[in-house]
């Protein structure tokens, strides 16, 4: 039986544990907190200090940087960067390759297409079809 866990050494040569995710086998970071529900897919990376809650789906090759909350049911397609203290709302879906910056927050609900970019601290909302509206 192989192992359930895989070290990673950081360009600071600081070396990190990511534990196999359950649901998906996606690495999570020691002291990441992933709910049971959650799905995180191989190729997937949760860093220290995120919280993924439950219902969550983070597709391949996404990458959840540190102390991000991620609300329920939200979903995180392949490809996906959401920066560090980032906040993702309930049942918001980010697309392929999006990329959410340092500390912003996309409201519960809301759809970001493929490729879009949200900046460092700023807060975004979409109606149900995607459509960007006032912060």
């Amino acid at each position: 039986m192989g192992k359930n866990y895989v070290d990673i050494e950081k360009d600071s040569g600081e070396t990190l544990r990511y534990r196999k995710h359950v649901n998906g086998r996606g690495l999570v970071a020691h002291g990441a907190k992933v709910h049971p529900t959650a799905v995180v897919e191989t190729g997937a990376y949760v860093e220290p200090g995120a919280q993924i809650a439950a219902g969550v789906h983070i597709h391949h090759g996404a990458w959840v940087e540190s102390d991000a909350v991620i609300g329920p049911e939200a979903d995180i397609a392949a490809h996906a960067h959401i920066g560090p203290h980032a906040v993702i709302g309930a049942r918001a879906k980010i697309g392929v390759r999006t990329h959410i910056g340092d500390h912003a927050v996309v409201a519960p609900g809301a759809l970001l297409g493929d490729d879009e970019s949200v900046q460092d601290g700023e807060r975004i909302a979409t109606d149900k079809r995607g459509l960007h509206l006032a912060a």
